[in-house]
């Protein structure tokens, strides 16, 4: 993407958080994940908070767990149902709620994947295959691209569109395939209903949150196995931070260009107590990394205690989390089939 382009979904994210500050019920929201592991830390600071934020303040929430999207780079589904319980426990621990927020799975709606054919009209091959997510997700796969793989950004913009969201919350990593959304939304409009557009053109609500590294350094990642899940246990969780990279000085600092495991601990704990990471690399002194991390697991674990309480409780009732998601496919396949129709009339093919 062009800076221009990223300066423009800047702009266009602060006018959206103001209009949402003030009518937070006018702009619908969809959200979710792909249900291939567990949530860990970095889900939770960065997007599963402030999708209960939105969803207590009055936005339409929609949430998708996108178990189609699993086989986008992946050889098989593997734990796809547990996969897909977890996400859904983990959901309603952080605080969605069923009577609030719509919590739906891609494959229960048949009306939302037929969008593709239409979209797919809309795009061209050169468009796909330059996409930064597809090229990204094609290099992490390390497999030959597959058909589904080379449309994702296509099939991300129909989980958007169907129900009509105009606030897609995102890192700037994510930006390219919003952006492909928001040229099919037009480009359908220009097509087929130019007097009385379908789609509104969705805007980014930019998370401009620190990424949160695992404990090797990296990128947390559900598949490098580097993670801290919310699923863990006090005493796992603890293990897994004790062997998270630090450094050799003893002055603890938050300074995320020349230690960037440092400040990634000092993030971590930041979004758990609610100081800042200079405060608390302040109040460490030359704790050096064994005082870094004492402070990092206690955070966590107290900060992740109702939250563990409750997933628990969750786990036990499947009962209750098929119920859940019951309801929300039928909630959402009736807003799919509605958004169908409307587009079926507008490409003439209401017989």
């Amino acid at each position: 993407m062009t800076s221009r382009t990223v300066d423009a979904a800047t702009a266009r994210s602060a006018e959206l958080a103001a209009s949402i500050a003030s009518r937070p019920e006018a702009h619908p929201m969809l959200t979710g994940d792909r249900p291939t592991g567990d949530l860990h830390i970095g889900h939770y600071l960065s997007s599963l908070r402030t999708r209960v934020d939105l969803q207590n303040r009055g936005v339409d929430s929609y949430v998708l767990i996108a178990d189609y999207q699993v086989i986008t780079d992946h050889d098989g589904v593997g734990s796809i149902k547990d996969s897909t319980f977890s996400l859904l426990v983990d959901y309603l621990a952080a605080g969605i709620d069923p009577a609030l927020s719509t919590v739906f799975t891609h494959s229960a709606l048949p009306a939302l994947n037929q969008l593709m054919l239409p979209f797919l009209s809309l795009v061209a091959l050169a468009e796909l295959q330059r996409n930064p997510t597809v090229k990204d997700e094609l290099r992490a796969s390390r497999r030959p691209l597959s058909g589904l793989l080379l449309t994702y950004p296509v099939h991300q913009a129909a989980d958007i569109l169907f129900c009509k969201a105009d606030v897609v919350p995102v890192g700037r990593d994510q930006l390219p395939h919003l952006e492909q959304t928001r040229v099919i939304a037009r480009r359908f409009n220009a097509a087929y209903a130019d007097e009385k557009p379908v789609f509104p053109e969705p805007s980014a609500l930019i998370n401009d949150q620190q990424l949160i590294l695992g404990v090797d350094g990296e990128k947390m990642s559900k598949s490098r196995g580097n993670a801290i899940t919310l699923a863990a246990s006090a005493d796992e969780t603890a293990n897994l931070i004790t062997r998270a990279r630090t450094d050799a000085e003893q002055l603890v600092t938050y300074e995320p260009e020349r230690r960037p495991e440092v400040a990634n601990l000092l993030t971590i704990a930041a979004g758990f107590t609610g100081s800042s990471p200079e405060e608390l690399a302040t109040g460490l002194g030359a704790s050096g990394g064994r005082g870094l991390k004492a402070l990092v697991i206690e955070a966590v674990n107290e900060g992740l205690r109702e939250h563990r309480r409750r997933r628990l409780e969750l786990s036990r009732d499947r009962g209750f989390l098929q119920g859940v998601l019951r309801t929300g496919n039928a909630r959402a396949e009736a807003v799919a089939a509605q958004t169908l129709t409307e587009v079926r009339a507008a490409m003439s093919m209401d017989y």
